[in-house]
């Protein structure tokens, strides 16, 4: 077996997968989805394929010409890799498998009724990155296998449904186009009351961007390629077109310092609180957290950056999760950029600071396991899950942004436009880039260290914290904090969002308990609308044990389960002596908010427990 990926079965030997057409059966009695895939190989082949899957069941595996039989096997599951699937395959170029969901899939979180905005109808959305796709169909689960897919999505009629992909029409269900389904969904496709939707991706995608959600959804119109979508709730659907906006702007700009958008769409859903990621940058319809929405439009950091991921990410994608700064490292380096045009310098460098913070937090978080402050690690037998942090993202931003310095910004542009011209519908590692890099900036690797950015551990002694006299300023403040002094109104009267979290971030996370009440009784943190700055908050209560918070830290964790906010939230609850009381009610909160959380945030609080209790 010749590997492609840490992560994956996928043998680089054997044919990628072209195109996959799935139908899908939606149950959400049994909270299972039935499903077939017609997976189409770029050649024929003989042998035996391997393809990844997790907790699916694998019915049966027929020549879609003949329906005979074709020979394959699912072996015991790897507790990160999920199950290897093996089809022996005699000369064919396409082969369909007939395959059931278990409850547990790891890519999707089935809402009740009463987890919903309105109560009325449930709710199922997807979240695949980084190897979770392999929960919903069986697939080479790894970036390195760019394909194109097609899908039908049989639902109840009451509900909507939408992907990240071209929508093609909303119809009834056609008597036999079913009929490969176990589970006896196959006698209930064409039943009353259920509808099917279609989709197409004709643009070869990562199948960690495979994306859909299913429930009583609505939409506004915010420009002229752009949607806000969400739950069926007016007040929620109003305020996130007033946030968002500004968004058809961003799309223009970021065309001018990166090319032509291709995707055609650029939609936005707004999922429930439960959705664990502040976005997901899935193509054509990105992902988003409701709490982004905070009405003073410094959400559109988040969809700045999902939108940057269009080119850098959906275009040119990384080969693996042990190249993934080249994911986000090049994102943030552009939605800092956009930002920079449509909000000005002043909030790029806030951004800029936040993630300067952040970066640091992470790498002490890995102090104890190096590897993991490297752009370029070795992640053999590690989920992504467990390590995914800020590093990728804030140093990998620091890097290009160390050369964009060294070369000036016009020189810097001119290679951003190449790498994406030149590398556009490719996954690649960090040396293809660093070799394009030489070869586009000669001399480059002479003036700044390229190996020890890419390969060293820690942050680079050039790395750069950001300037600006309102980062300075708020920086200042902090630190007075430490001598008893808080902030005048005067101050802080022109002060939003970002600019508090970067006071927050700053504080020292150990103070008296008397110090954080004074904080918190002039200034409200703990009653902010805005999670940002609650979560920066209340992480500082917690360590300072100002137990008068503890009510908003259960309110806050049972109210959303963005990982941003659980981690440290409910590190700071568990990690370190003395803290047998919030041990406790770390448990109490995780056992009453579990099944609110998405399984990936699941996964992150228990190795949380796993580490401190």
């Amino acid at each position: 077996m010749a590997p492609v990926d840490p992560h994956s079965y996928t043998d680089s030997t054997h044919p990628f997968t072209d195109h996959i057409s799935l139908s899908l059966f939606f149950d959400f009695s049994s909270t299972i989805i039935h499903g077939s895939a017609l997976i189409s190989l770029a050649s024929s082949y003989s042998g035996s394929l391997s393809l990844d899957t997790r907790s699916l069941t694998i019915h049966s595996i027929v020549d879609p010409q003949s329906r005979a039989p074709i020979p394959f096997s699912l072996a015991p599951p790897d507790k990160i890799k999920g199950s290897l699937l093996s089809v022996s395959l005699s000369g064919q170029s396409s082969f369909l498998v007939i395959f059931s969901t278990a409850p547990t899939a790891s890519a999707l979180q089935w809402l009740t009724p009463a987890q919903t905005y309105n109560k009325t109808h449930p709710f199922v959305y997807t979240q695949c990155q980084a190897i979770h796709a392999r929960s919903i169909f069986p697939c080479q689960d790894t970036p390195a296998a760019r394909v194109r897919y097609s899908a039908r999505l049989n639902i109840p009629g009451e509900l909507s449904a939408v992907m990240a992909a071209r929508s093609v029409e909303r119809r009834s269900p056609v008597a036999g186009e079913g009929s490969m389904l176990a589970g006896g969904a196959a006698s209930l496709w064409s039943g009353k009351g259920r509808v099917v939707e279609e989709f197409v991706m004709e643009q070869t995608i990562p199948p960690y961007l495979f994306a859909f959600a299913v429930g009583e959804i609505d939409f506004r119109e915010v420009g002229p390629r752009t949607r806000v979508y969400g739950e069926a709730a007016p007040s929620q659907l109003d305020a996130a077109a007033i946030e968002f906006s500004g968004t058809e702007e961003m799309v223009e700009h970021a065309e001018k310092l990166y090319g032509p958008y291709v995707w055609d769409r650029f939609d936005l859903l707004v999922l429930p609180p439960s959705f664990p990621y502040g976005g997901m940058e899935n193509p054509k319809m990105v992902f988003l957290t409701p709490t982004v929405i905070k009405g003073d439009a410094t959400g559109a950091h988040v969809v700045a950056h999902e939108l940057a991921h269009s080119w850098t990410g959906n275009l040119i994608t990384n080969k693996n999760n042990e190249h993934f700064w080249l994911n986000e490292g090049f994102t943030t380096y552009a939605e800092r950029r956009i930002v920079e045009v449509v909000q000005g310098e002043d909030a790029a460098t806030l951004n800029t600071g936040i993630g300067w913070k952040g970066l640091q937090e992470d790498v002490e978080r890995f102090k104890d396991n190096l590897e993991f402050t490297k752009l370029k690690n070795n992640q053999e037998g590690v989920d992504p899950d467990d390590v995914y942090s800020q590093i990728p993202y804030e140093k990998g931003f620091q890097f290009l942004w160390r050369i964009e310095r060294q070369v000036g910004r016009p020189k810097f542009d001119e290679f951003l436009k190449k790498y994406i011209e030149t590398f556009k519908f490719q996954s690649i590692d960090t040396q293809t880039v660093l070799d394009f890099m030489k070869a586009t900036i000669p001399g480059i690797e002479k003036e700044v260290d390229l190996v020890m950015w890419t390969e060293g551990t820690g942050i680079p002694p050039d790395a750069y914290e950001p300037v600006s006299s309102l980062y300075t300023s708020i920086l200042a403040l902090a630190n007075e904090f430490k001598l008893g002094k808080m902030p005048t109104d005067e101050e802080t009267a022109d002060w939003g969002g970002q600019e508090w979290e970067l006071y927050l971030q700053n504080l020292p996370k150990s103070v008296e308990a008397s110090q954080v009440q004074a904080l918190d009784g002039r200034y409200k943190f703990s009653e902010s609308k805005n999670y940002d700055v609650k979560a920066a908050f209340l992480q500082i209560a917690i360590v300072s044990k100002y137990r008068d918070s503890y009510v908003e830290v259960e309110n806050t964790l049972t109210a959303v389960g963005r990982i941003k906010y659980l981690r440290p939230l409910y590190t700071a609850l568990t990690q370190g002596p003395g803290r047998e009381e919030e041990k406790i009610l770390a448990k109490k909160i995780y056992a009453e908010a579990r099944e609110s959380y998405h399984p990936i945030a699941r996964g992150v609080v228990e190795s949380i427990f796993a580490q401190n209790m």
